[in-house]
């Protein structure tokens, strides 16, 4: 089988998305399957990306990026999208690969800036399937970037859900890997919604021998953390991970810890992850009393031992999909407290893998916080069973699943051609 795949993004930069592809890429070499991936240049952002160009050309056997002409991603300084400009060459270059399929990540997001539905003309005219991948609910963030009255807002959303729903709906099939997400799929009028479990991890990687009592030291040169208990924070520092919600109920964490004979001196924050949200959430973590480790932008080397690590995932954001940070976790054998909202909650069994709080309920979240934090028993058993839960979920299964639906899709397109 030849693919091709159209991303919204791909490495060095680091979301679920990017993520996501290169462990399908690594799946798709061993397994000697050719693919052409077209995702944005990242030439512009060298000073943030140095070792862009090392995810370029043939990166693994049978695999080879393209990276297209590209323009800013809204105002996020270290995202860049595909230009209208690439389309020419996008159209080139797929003629020349002539895949059996094609796979796009983010259609949505990509024809902000084509102004087109990637690869489905091309697929029309070479008469195979193009499917699409449903990772980011767009239309929950214009809340986070645009200051709009509410009913102005709520207009917004209702045509950017048509827009939306149109673009997917011109796909062979939308593939989700969260069941609540699915759902809200066809709520918006997404009519060829395929879910199943297409996610993964590497559960190899996330190893207990990698944990050690002077890690934060040894690693990241940063003193007094490692004997505190640790909440760790990874991914985007962006408004729709959560940030405005986590800081007002972080700045009452002290009083709850009082309570139970607790002090803000027992708490470090361990924060992995960029954004335009940094200055601000600097600056007010800075004055709540706790310890603080702020790592950056970390590579997905480093996320297994880091995991490993700390004691509590916390997540805020009520909009992932699926929430590849919350699977991590659960390999590494971390207890995770997030919302109860999204697409996580497919993920988390409250009480059993982790502990879900009601969205934007302060008083519930530091309640549960507080718990993880006071009973090391509970935090232990939590992450023996996420860690037990997640060990089948491996990337070669979701692989496997993701073949599937492809197979499928390129059998149906041969047998209406013979019809």
């Amino acid at each position: 089988m030849k693919v091709a795949i159209i991303s919204s993004g791909f490495l060095p930069v680091i979301d679920g998305v990017t993520i996501t592809l290169w462990h399908r890429l690594q799946q798709l070499s061993q397994r000697q399957y050719e693919a052409i991936v077209f995702c944005p240049d990242y030439q512009t952002l060298e000073q943030i990306y140095p070792n862009w160009q090392a995810f370029t050309g043939e990166i693994l056997p049978g695999i080879n990026v393209i990276n297209l002409p590209s323009v800013p991603f809204i105002d996020i300084t270290f995202e860049r999208n595909i230009s209208r400009q690439a389309y020419p060459l996008l159209i080139h270059e797929l003629k020349k690969f002539q895949p059996d399929l094609i796979h796009v990540d983010e259609p949505d997001r990509l024809f902000l800036s084509l102004f087109k539905y990637p690869g489905v003309a091309y697929a029309r005219q070479a008469n195979i399937p193009c499917v699409a991948f449903f990772h980011t609910n767009f239309i929950e963030y214009i809340e986070d970037y645009f200051a709009l009255p509410n009913f102005v807002l709520r207009g917004f959303q209702q045509l950017s859900q048509c827009l939306i729903a149109r673009n997917y709906n011109s796909y062979n099939a939308t593939l989700t890997a969260s069941a609540e997400t699915a759902h809200k799929l066809r709520q918006m009028g997404i009519k060829n919604v395929v879910t199943d479990e297409f996610l993964g991890i590497d559960f190899d990687r996330f190893h207990p021998n990698l944990r050690r009592p002077d890690f934060f030291h040894h690693t990241y040169g940063i003193e007094e953390i490692d004997k505190k208990i640790k909440l760790v924070f990874l991914g985007r520092l962006t408004p729709d991970k959560g940030w405005n919600f986590a800081l007002d109920a972080l700045g009452n964490l002290a009083e709850f810890l009082v309570q139970e004979t607790l002090s803000s001196t027992d708490i470090a924050l361990v924060i992995a992850g960029d954004g335009p949200m940094r200055d601000r959430i600097t600056d007010q973590l800075s004055s709540f009393g706790f310890s603080v480790g702020w790592l950056g932008r970390i590579p997905p080397s480093e996320v297994p031992a880091l995991l490993i690590n700390s004691d509590i995932h916390v997540t805020a954001s009520e909009k992932e999909t699926k929430g590849l940070t919350v699977l991590e976790a659960f390999a590494a054998g971390l207890p995770v407290l997030a919302p109860r909202a999204g697409g996580i909650i497919d993920s988390i069994e409250d009480g059993y893998t982790g502990c879900l709080y009601a969205p934007g309920n302060q008083q519930d979240f530091l309640e549960k916080l507080v718990q993880l934090i006071n009973h090391p028993q509970m935090r232990q058993t939590l992450g023996q069973n996420a860690r037990h839960h997640i060990a089948q979920f491996t990337w070669n299964r979701a692989v496997d699943r993701l073949l599937h639906v492809w197979n499928q899709q390129i059998e149906r397109a041969h047998s209406d051609l013979s019809h």
